[in-house]
């Protein structure tokens, strides 16, 4: 009974802030309030992000905060390529790049890792922040140099090659590993 409750109320909650004054936002809002204090929910990003950097004990607040949400997205490579560059990077950025960052970590998991290794164009909005940039040179530079390029997908196409390639029996696969 407790669980049919839950699951009518969450019903509830996803019906009333489907659709928030015209304005596209995302279906399910974090329950935790320091979540949301570093989680845009809209997706055009208008509103303005409040990160304090006045003291100390703030700032560390927040770098904390960003560095779990960089290392702690549940996409391995990303969890090691983000989660490195942001321990190197965010002691020395101010309130804007910050804010880069946080649109950046907004982003889907699958899209930002096919943009930032060059399997597909990013948009525009996408290209001009300064840490995605950042980031994707540093991902394209290592590609280039610990890679071969017979290894990597084509440009718009995705990489499916699978362990079992090179075997060509009459029981396997004709193409990868599906």
């Amino acid at each position: 009974m407790a669980t049919l409750r839950i699951a009518l109320r969450n019903v509830h909650r996803i019906v009333n802030t489907s659709a928030v004054s015209g304005r596209a936002t995302t279906v399910f809002r974090p329950q935790y309030s320091w979540v949301s204090t570093y989680f845009s929910t809209s997706i055009s990003n208008t509103q303005p992000l409040n990160i304090d950097l006045s003291n100390e004990e703030s700032k560390r607040r927040v770098y904390n905060r960003l560095l779990y949400r960089s290392k702690q997205r549940g996409f391995l490579e990303l969890d090691l390529v983000l989660g490195k560059w942001v321990e190197e990077h965010i002691h020395s950025m101010d309130e804007n790049g910050i804010k880069a960052l946080v649109n950046v970590l907004d982003l889907e998991n699958p899209d930002l890792w096919k943009w930032l290794t060059g399997q597909e164009q990013p948009p525009e909005a996408v290209t001009v922040n300064p840490v995605f940039s950042a980031v994707q040179q540093k991902v394209l530079k290592n590609l280039n140099n610990h890679s071969s390029p017979e290894t990597r997908a084509t440009p718009g196409r995705p990489w499916v090659r699978g362990w079992d390639d090179i075997k060509k029996g009459r029981d396997s696969p004709i193409t990868g590993n599906q």
